[in-house]
């Protein structure tokens, strides 16, 4: 009889063995996770968020996904807080309670997504979906209601923070006057926008002291009177570019275009179309980095989370420096002063030239996946297939985001020179991330 019930007891155990391995099957697995990434950006795309503010949405996601790991894994991964100054300590979990932390941290990311999203809530019916998944998998109601609890708990602690980052103050802030002095940013055809999120310099970095710690040099004056001036010489670069594209650099354009709300006008009628911002193109190019690398879930969500605060900070310092600078953009001295009818291949977004927001953000999220994933990654990037934009392939990350930086010349939005200088400062912003914020205990 004792052995009949020591058999069943083993009988048992290796039930639950199994049961316990099947739900962390689906649980644990890194490409759920860039599946609930993708999902946020899906979101973002589909509300119109401006590239300064889809930043804002993926960092604080990411970060309470991210110290939900930590927390669960104290002797791989190190809290960002404290490594992040003005991030408080992330509550801890309850020793006497098993928590899935893989699980936690997808919803984690979830409800911060959901808050930092609008309509808020928009996550909702896929936090229902990954609940279900866990369930059906065979996760234990008690492993279930703990792990939900302390997500709860982490992502509340995240919003919470998140408030005191400057972005409710600017959202009452004085908006941008337009000067129409040569050489200053004026709103462009065909929307004729007002300027996008003029205060965006002020919003609470991650890892910059200061949005103008890392400086950018002037640019080239304005002086459009001299044809040896450098400024003129720039101006027509773009022209002549943008009159003669080969259909390769169509194609660079087409593919970093990135226009989260481009309108189209054609006659009287007009309508939007709309694409991944930047910030999202770089989410979807930091999984593919993961996918490469067969990374696990902790080193996955490190990844996304490094390169989200890359990009957010990217932003902040480049915002700073736009509305600092406050140059003209290519399109309206062309039309002013050497053809009314021009027009640059891709559509030039809201907000002064220089520098190029594009090359700030592409290589500090560069600079952070190839020290990360390695410097020679070869990757096909498919991000816009799903806008009709074929593939393209590219030697490195680093390589990836110089070819970003140049694609705004050919699309005719920017002067090379902010292109150039755009992608040394993001590099330096990338790799400020990664000499202070250490999230991996090797």
């Amino acid at each position: 009889m004792n052995r009949f019930l020591f058999l069943l007891a083993g009988v048992i155990l290796i039930f639950a063995s199994c049961k316990k391995a099947d739900y962390q099957k689906i649980t644990h697995n890194p490409e759920l996770f860039r599946t609930t990434v993708k999902k946020l950006n899906d979101i973002v795309l589909e509300n119109n968020f401006p590239p300064v503010i889809a930043s804002r949405n993926y960092v604080y996601a990411n970060i309470a996904a991210y110290e939900v790991i930590a927390a669960g894994d104290p002797k791989h991964y190190r809290s960002l807080a404290g490594q992040i100054k003005h991030l408080p300590a992330t509550p801890k979990p309850a020793k006497d309670k098993e928590i899935d932390f893989q699980f936690a941290s997808l919803l984690s990311f979830c409800y911060v997504g959901n808050a930092v999203t609008f309509p808020e809530g928009s996550m909702e019916t896929y936090v229902e979906e990954l609940k279900q998944k866990a369930k059906d998998a065979g996760m234990p109601s008690d492993v279930f209601k703990n792990s939900v609890a302390y997500s709860d708990v982490v992502a509340k602690h995240i919003m919470a923070w998140s408030k005191k980052d400057n972005y409710a103050q600017t959202r009452s802030a004085s908006k941008y006057t337009v000067n129409r002095k040569d050489g200053r940013w004026i709103p462009t055809p065909p929307m004729y926008a007002q300027a996008l999120e003029p205060h965006w310099g002020e919003i609470r970095p991650m890892v910059l002291d200061s949005a103008s710690q890392i400086p950018a040099p002037e640019p080239p004056p304005y002086n459009m009177t001299d044809k040896n001036s450098t400024f003129y010489k720039a101006v027509i670069e773009v022209k002549n570019m943008g009159d003669s594209l080969s259909k390769e650099q169509r194609h660079m354009a087409d593919f970093w275009d990135d226009n989260a709300f481009k309108l189209n006008v054609i006659g009287h009628a007009s309508f939007a179309t709309k694409k991944f911002s930047p910030g999202g193109h770089w989410m979807n190019i930091a999984g593919v980095g993961s996918q490469i690398a067969k990374a696990d879930f902790g080193t996955t969500v490190a990844a996304y989370t490094e390169t989200s605060i890359a990009l957010f900070d990217a932003f902040i310092n480049c915002w700073y420096v736009k509305y600092k600078a406050n140059s003209v953009r290519p399109e309206t001295v062309i039309t002013k002063l050497i053809d009314p009818d021009w027009r640059p291949y891709i559509q030039t977004p809201p907000f002064p030239e220089y520098i190029s927001g594009h090359a700030v953000i592409s290589a500090a999220a560069a600079e952070v996946l190839t020290e990360d994933f390695g410097n020679n990654v070869a990757y096909t990037d498919s991000s816009e297939s799903e806008f009709g934009i074929a593939p393209r392939t590219f030697p490195s990350f680093r390589a990836a985001a110089e070819e970003a930086a140049m694609s705004r010349v050919y699309g005719g939005i920017h002067y090379k020179n902010a292109c150039i200088v755009g992608n040394m400062t993001g590099r330096k912003i990338g790799q400020l991330v990664k000499e202070k914020l250490k999230l991996k205990i090797k």
